[in-house]
């Protein structure tokens, strides 16, 4: 049976090629969260491997039209993906759709549209290392890794979704990134993802499905160990309060509420500890949670003053201008500003990678004239910040910020300040509403956890705001459209990497890909056998 779908799917042409790879990237999207069905991509890329087979060139054919074939298959397997997953980026055009709904259709299909291309460049890589059995399956899963690396850094970066995150739908699952790193964990995954594709073939069939067993066993087994082995209290606490106020985008900076969201913050922030709880050392307000600038409002920071008990710190998501702020000189920072109980704005760090047409305009001069504006409404377009560092708070704790979507970009560990006690990730994901993508931004921040061996405090407007302790597990956490504050005890947890993850994921991407362009070599150089030659 699995011999004839595959052969049905080789024998694939035209738009029917291209819609069975579009449909099986849509079913690898239910892999990532709110889904968490990673089932999916072991039918999604066993049909991609099948799709592949079918790409061979006639002999004589143009080296352009030999490339474009699997280029288009996995174009079509990312378009899939991306849009299935992806989609919801559009809601953000909505909550000022007088202005942005014509953008709509650029972002739902233009952003997958664009993504696409990494994947297009996965399949062509792979084909090129093309064989039979599991080398093929070594090809693929050494071009989809590597173009998930490249991911992290081409065009700025935008790792959203990358495959790997699709073996990691629980804390159990998530450890083996600290040993890998997420290059590893894409490479690994798509290798087991694409073994069942040798089940429609005799040859190397009981050697990768053994494999792939004994890889997903090393995955479990490794997760069972390092949790069970993790030490259940600690004494070493930091108290957290979290606020997340849930105030309704289209609000956020209207001049005539803004003194009612500041109030809101306020109260949320002064209410009582529960029955025997402690007072919070440290509270957490979201991204740009102050909806004007904060050094013009002296009122605001005699509140703030009087908010923060001695003793404490509040950390807050702000606006920061360097210059005069009605002039052209000033420059705008989306910050994390820490402020003690005399109301002093003792310091702040920057958010150092700004997200192009939301916090500023690439090509500014040439996109401006042409009409083009800024799709998100905020005080002005922002400066990236200078290197990241921790912002030191009481009691000697160390608190690493990550602002908004900083925190999907892998390696954070060594980033900023390896000393750091806590990571710390403010955000504002009312943009997005109920859908998949506040889940998918608080999976990778919770994996963002686990690879630094640090726990994770989270602080989202509206969204999913909690704290996750090193080992990716969720302390406490707040549902999207929640109001309140989360006070948790946060433990001071610094897990050691075994090794240095990164480089491990990329020695795995270099032995898979020595190992197809071997078997690629050595099948190149066979002759073929006169048995299957027919006279014309």
């Amino acid at each position: 049976m699995m011999e004839r779908l595959a052969g049905k799917i080789i024998l694939l042409w035209g738009w029917r090629r291209a819609g069975a790879a579009f449909i099986a990237g849509a079913v690898a999207a239910l892999g990532q969260p709110p889904f968490d069905f990673f089932a999916a991509c072991l039918i999604a890329f066993p049909v991609l491997v099948w799709l592949l087979d079918g790409a061979a060139s006639p002999v004589g054919e143009r080296l352009l039209r030999r490339m474009l074939r699997p280029f288009m298959i996995g174009w079509w397997f990312g378009f899939g993906y991306f849009l299935a997953g992806l989609w919801w980026t559009g809601n953000a055009l909505l909550v000022e759709a007088e202005l942005f709904a014509w953008a709509l259709p650029f972002a739902v299909f233009g952003l997958p549209a664009l993504l696409a291309v990494f994947y297009g460049v996965a399949t062509l890589i792979a084909r090129l290392l093309w064989s039979d059995g599991i080398a093929r399956i070594a090809a693929l899963a050494f071009a989809f890794g590597l173009v998930e690396w490249l991911r992290t850094f081409v065009l700025t970066g935008f790792p959203w979704n990358a495959i790997g995150q699709a073996a990691m739908p629980v804390p159990l699952l998530m450890q083996s990134v600290g040993v890998v790193g997420m290059a590893g964990m894409n490479a690994l995954a798509v290798f087991v993802f694409a073994m069942p594709a040798l089940l429609a073939a005799r040859r190397g069939r009981r050697a990768g499905l053994a494999m792939a067993l004994a890889l997903v066993a090393a995955h479990v087994g490794y997760g069972a160990w390092r949790l069970s082995s993790a030490p259940e209290t600690t004494e070493d606490l930091v108290n957290v309060r979290v606020v997340q106020p849930s105030i309704d985008q289209s609000e956020k900076w209207d001049n005539t509420v803004r003194d009612r969201i500041f109030a809101t913050y306020l109260d949320l922030s002064a209410r009582p500890p529960a029955d025997g709880a402690p007072q919070p050392d440290m509270i957490v307000w979201p991204e740009t949670s102050v909806p004007f600038i904060l050094t013009e409002r002296a009122d605001a920071l005699v509140a703030l003053g009087e908010l923060v008990q001695e003793g404490q710190v509040l950390l807050v998501g702000a606006v920061r201008v360097e210059g005069e702020s009605q002039g052209s000189s000033g420059r705008y920072y989306n910050a994390v500003v820490a402020i003690n109980a005399e109301g002093e704005t003792y310091d702040a760090v920057d958010k150092v990678r700004l997200v192009p047409f939301g916090e500023y305009l690439p090509m500014s001069d040439l996109l401006g004239r042409l009409g083009m504006r800024q799709l998100v409404q905020s005080v002005s377009a922002f400066s990236p910040g200078g290197p990241r560092r921790a912002i030191e708070t009481v009691n000697g704790v160390r608190a690493l910020p990550f602002i908004c979507y900083e925190i999907i970009f892998p390696g954070i560990a060594g980033n900023g300040d390896a000393d750091a006690d806590l990571i710390l990730n403010v955000t504002n994901d009312a943009w997005f509403g109920d859908t998949p993508g506040p889940y998918q931004h608080f999976r990778q921040a919770q994996i963002r956890a686990v690879e630094a061996g640090r726990p994770l405090v989270r602080a989202a407007n509206n969204g999913i705001s909690g704290v996750v302790d090193a080992y990716g597990r969720i302390v406490d956490a707040f549902a999207i459209d929640a109001v309140g504050v989360l006070d948790v005890a946060v433990p001071r947890q610094k897990i050691a990497a075994i090794a240095a993850p990164h480089l491990v994921g990329l020695a795995l991407l270099a032995i898979f890909g020595l190992w197809a362009a071997t078997i690629s070599l050595i099948a190149a150089r066979e002759p073929i056998d006169s048995r299957y030659i027919r006279d014309s």
